[in-house]
């Protein structure tokens, strides 16, 4: 690692600093080999995070501005995997009880064809289990 300098100067001397770009790609370099990190950098040559992270923008290919980076850890995976399966399995759930529903629907029609009772309509003047209101259509 660079020998570390002491570059203590005035805020009128800090503004009217410039460094050069080799120096900047030199800073990037050390941050992405993790050699230094941005606060050491602003610290030791007194300059904001705003200008290394501009830096880090402009040299770095890890921070590339405009480019987002999902970071998703495996258990987050593994329960949208697990949500995917259980929401694919009570699809199929509810596939299953309207083919009953219509199987249902069917026997009930045939059967009063074949005996001339109308059992739809008994079935709904039955009082309601839930309310005690008796149904009627």
């Amino acid at each position: 690692m660079a020998q570390r300098m002491n570059f203590q100067q005035s805020e009128k001397e800090r503004h009217q600093r410039v460094f050069s770009e080799e120096f900047k790609r030199q800073k990037v370099r050390e941050i992405e080999r993790k050699e230094s990190k941005i606060s050491d950098i602003c610290k030791q040559y007194e300059v904001s995070r705003a200008s290394v992270r501009s830096w880090l923008l402009k040299y770095s290919s890890k921070y590339m501005k405009g480019v987002k980076t999902i970071v998703e850890l495996e258990s987050d995976t593994r329960k949208l995997l697990d949500l995917q399966a259980k929401i694919a399995e009570l699809e199929q759930v509810i596939g299953q009880k309207q083919l009953m529903i219509e199987f249902q629907n069917k026997v009930i029609e045939l059967a009063e064809e074949t005996y001339g009772v109308d059992i739809k309509k008994k079935l709904l003047n039955r009082p309601s289990s839930i309310s005690g209101i008796t149904v009627k259509s």
